[in-house]
């Protein structure tokens, strides 16, 4: 035991050492997504122990021991006798009070133990003078049969305690030897766990070394990437202002263009329709001129047909035309004007405008080239840092020394375990032995029961009583002598083993459960008088520096690094040595130098401009459209002349046979011919045809895009002068903006890594969890979960059958009256005047 907490303690002790000696531990390496985490460590030592089923059992001698020993863990008095180096002789009152459960249960232990042979010698002397129940004689009475199994029911229940005090016994003794048997696969897996730790910590610290090269890929990719993410960023930041602008313009551009491809449509349809209403008016005419020659005809003077030529007379002004398309102004002029206006490419400029603007990425690229060169060198040299620093720690150097205890004392350990196994062995047959004889004495009494019990005769007198019933009577006496012979013994191993055991559990394994050994331990000046703090003055030798046992415990049970577990800081501060914004602000000096002028970027030139005023003056929006448009609207005829060529054929035919009436017959087929041949085309190229072919359609929407022609060309240009200036004014704070966003994404790599070193180096490297682990295997599980609780539950389990033993023989003894055979018994014959009584001998050979 000494030699496993002394391991534990130099574990810790030298761990400190090696730690202070790593000199630097930084170094500087992230990952492409910059998620570092260091590998996890797996151990094989659980960090929990459960004792299984026999749990219960040890909770029931936990449960007998606070009954016992009811006071709290005396830490005043520890720190007392520590201080004074042992020396009990002041103290000893307080010492008394707080063991005084054990004190008594010991004494009376002791009691027993000096007390049961002088009775059991003066009970045999007694019995040898027929005294004490010695003698073989017994008297009748009324209450017998009733005694007889009171004796027997008692007897019975305490052998059953007996017989379990002997089972937690038998548990005990095999548990204990179990568990040692596992002592040897314990010590090795905490052994290969501290290796694991010790030879973990020069491979994190690798890995740690390892992942700069990481951190300074994904930095140079986003370096060599400044087109895109530098470029692109100061690009994105201008194109909400300057991308709409610049598309006003184009749509300008497109609209000068369907401007004059709209106005030559229109000129070309209204030349047409000018050519087509002429043709027209002059088919009317001549139809008109034919109706009038015939309609002066000689007949048509005599009644009836002269009513029916006045009539026709009548509607001849149907014929007319109905437009005047020769009225309507040319678009002649307006073209003239939009096609000098196209003789500047407007289409060409915006294009120049947006390239200007998108080549800001390559600007920015080409203008960075020695800033980007330079900040790569720096990154270059702060891995040449990093990788010298890694090269000075020499902690496999440091812990091959510790290394070599470890094997040192594993050895020792294998070496001695024989030794410990073979004691063990000579312990287990030394509790086998107490079980038996235990157990021996109990099947004398359940023997005693069974055959006194099944061999009794209710009708048989005492000199009477059968072989079985007095078979059962001399076991019960054996077993009695054989309490006697034993019992002593017995009470001396339990006694001994509870008073060590007791105490063990009591001022070792629940203090050290509740930690509050620690806190004795932590005690200022307690373990050496010039020292506050007894592990920071063996670690730091600055015993003023507030380090407990029982922080590093808790500290190393949460699996944290022996730097921040022993507070390291003090020695050898890991912020100083890793100054993160020392590495960083030498990136980030590289970064204030950038400078990017991007400020000659034009989106529109004069000649765009004057392009666009030119439009906005070219009188489209000007024009009298409605004068077209109404025009437009007109029928081309004033009647339709289907239905008046049907009315002119329906007349005709109520004439008279004759020229007359053949003549307008030609005529109603003319004019049927005039409408199919040109007033249908002309109607189509009006209102009247498909709406999107019409020249009224055309003319609609070019007054639709005319329309705030010049309102338009103003939001245009100061749109663009909007956009124009905030390239002026505010470009290079944009473009400071996003250099300092640039910057700080690289240097936020390094920031991470740094930031992770210091932390892994602080918190995780070297996690001491296995030095908590093996300190608990030593302490919690070998010694009290081991040792203490089976020999606890081995003392309660045989110190309550031997104590039990007494009241067992006296009813043993008792009983065996009973059941045995006697010599003589109480003899009645009838007299005249009653029944007289009389002692009579009989010899039990006459049985």
């Amino acid at each position: 035991m000494a030699l496993l907490l002394g391991f534990l303690l130099l574990l810790l002790l030298e761990l400190c050492g090696n730690t202070l000696s790593l000199g630097s531990r930084s170094s500087t390496k992230g990952t492409e997504v910059l998620e570092l985490e260091l590998p996890a460590t797996n151990y094989e030592t659980k960090d929990s122990y459960k004792a299984g089923p026999i749990g219960g059992l040890f909770q029931i001698v936990h449960i007998f021991l606070r009954v016992v020993q009811p006071n709290d863990f005396p830490e005043d008095i520890l720190r007392k006798i520590l201080q004074k180096k042992f020396d009990l002789s002041t103290d000893y009152e307080k010492i008394i009070y707080y063991e005084i459960g054990v004190i008594i249960c010991a004494v009376l232990g002791l009691l027993f133990v000096i007390l049961m042979p002088l009775v059991g010698f003066c009970f045999g002397l007694c019995r040898c003078c027929n005294k004490c129940g010695g003698e073989m004689h017994q008297r009748q009475k009324k209450n017998g049969p009733f005694l007889r199994k009171c004796f027997a029911v008692s007897l019975l229940v305490i052998s059953i305690f007996i017989s379990i005090g002997i089972i937690y016994g038998f548990v005990a003794n095999h548990h204990l030897r179990a568990q040692i048997e596992k002592t040897r696969k314990l010590a090795d897996s905490n052994f290969r766990d501290l290796r694991t730790l010790l030879n973990g910590a020069p491979a994190e610290i690798s890995y740690i070394l390892s992942q700069y090269t990481t951190t300074k890929e994904k930095a140079f990719s986003d370096l060599d990437n400044v087109k895109s993410l530098l470029g692109g960023g100061i690009h994105e930041q201008l194109r909400p202002k300057v991308i709409p602008a610049l598309d006003d313009i184009k749509a300008m551009a497109e609209a000068i263009k369907e401007t004059k491809e709209a106005l030559l449509n229109v000129n070309n349809t209204l030349k047409e329709l000018k050519k087509s209403s002429a043709q027209l008016n002059t088919s009317l005419s001549d139809v008109k001129r034919d109706l009038e020659q015939s309609l002066n005809d000689p007949m048509c003077s005599a009644p009836p047909v002269a009513t029916t030529c006045n009539n026709i007379r009548t509607s001849l002004s149907q014929l007319d035309d109905n437009t005047n398309m020769d009225q309507l102004p040319s678009l002649d002029k307006p073209i003239d004007k939009i096609n000098d206006i196209l003789q500047t490419n407007l289409s060409s400029l915006v294009q120049q405008g947006y390239k200007s603007f998108n080549d800001i990425p390559e600007m920015v690229k080409n203008q960075t080239t020695d800033i980007i060169s330079d900040v790569k060198s720096t990154l270059n040299s702060i891995g040449s840092d990093i990788e010298s620093i890694g090269e000075q720690i020499p902690i496999q150097d440091q812990l091959s020394n510790f290394m070599g205890y470890i094997n040192d004392t594993e050895t020792y350990i294998h070496r001695n375990l024989p030794t410990l196994e073979e004691y063990d062995s000579y312990r287990w047959l030394g509790g086998l032995v107490v079980c038996c004889l235990l157990t021996l004495v109990v099947i004398f009494y359940y023997l005693g029961l069974l055959c006194g019990t099944c061999g009794y005769d209710r009708n048989a007198t005492p000199t009477r009583r059968g072989c079985v019933s007095n078979t059962g009577g001399i076991f019960l006496m054996v077993g009695a002598g054989v309490s006697f012979l034993i019992c002593w013994i017995l009470m001396t191993i339990v006694v001994l083993t509870f008073v060590v055991g007791a105490n063990v559990e009591k001022l070792l394994c629940e203090p050290y459960q509740n930690r509050k050994l620690f806190q004795v331990l932590d005690t200022p000046y307690l373990l050496n008088e010039n020292w506050k703090h007894y592990l920071s003055g063996m670690v730091f030798n600055k015993p003023d520096i507030n380090l407990t046992f029982e922080q590093v415990y808790s500290d190393c049970k949460e699996n944290k690094g022996i730097y921040a577990t022993l507070k390291l800081e003090n020695s050898y501060n890991i912020s100083e040595h890793l100054n993160i914004q020392e590495h960083a602000g030498n990136i980030s000096n590289d970064f204030q130098n950038m400078k990017v002028n991007i400020d000659n970027i034009v989106l529109l030139d004069e000649a765009g401009r004057k392009n666009l005023m030119d439009f906005s003056f070219s009188g489209i929006d000007a024009i009298n459209y409605n004068i077209y448009l109404a025009e437009l609207s007109k029928t081309p005829t004033k009647a339709n002349l289907l239905s008046f060529a049907d009315d002119l054929e329906v007349k005709a035919n109520h004439l008279p046979q004759g020229s007359l009436k053949q003549s307008l017959k030609n005529n109603a087929q003319t004019i049927r011919t005039i409408h199919r041949s040109e007033v249908i085309p002309l109607e189509q190229s009006m209102k009247y045809g498909k709406a999107r072919s019409s020249v009224y359609q055309s003319i609609k929407e070019l007054q639709q895009k005319s329309s705030g022609l010049g309102m338009k060309v103003t939001n245009t240009l100061s749109s663009l002068d909007s956009a124009q200036d905030f390239l002026t004014t505010r470009i290079s704070s944009v473009i400071v903006e996003e250099s300092q966003k640039y910057g700080n994404t690289i240097v936020g790599y390094f920031e991470r890594y740094l930031q992770w070193v210091k932390i892994s180096i602080t918190d995780k490297i070297a996690a001491c969890k296995p030095v908590a682990t093996a300190l608990d295997s030593a302490v919690d599980v070998f010694l009290c979960s081991y040792i203490i609780d089976p020999m606890n539950l081995f003392w309660f389990g045989i110190g309550k059958a031997t104590v039990f033993l007494l009241p067992a023989l006296i009813f043993a003894v008792k009983l065996a009256k009973y059941y045995r055979r006697m010599d003589s018994e109480d003899v009645y014959e009838d007299m005249e005047n009653g029944n007289i009584g009389f002692h009579r001998h009989h010899s039990t050979q006459t049985v």
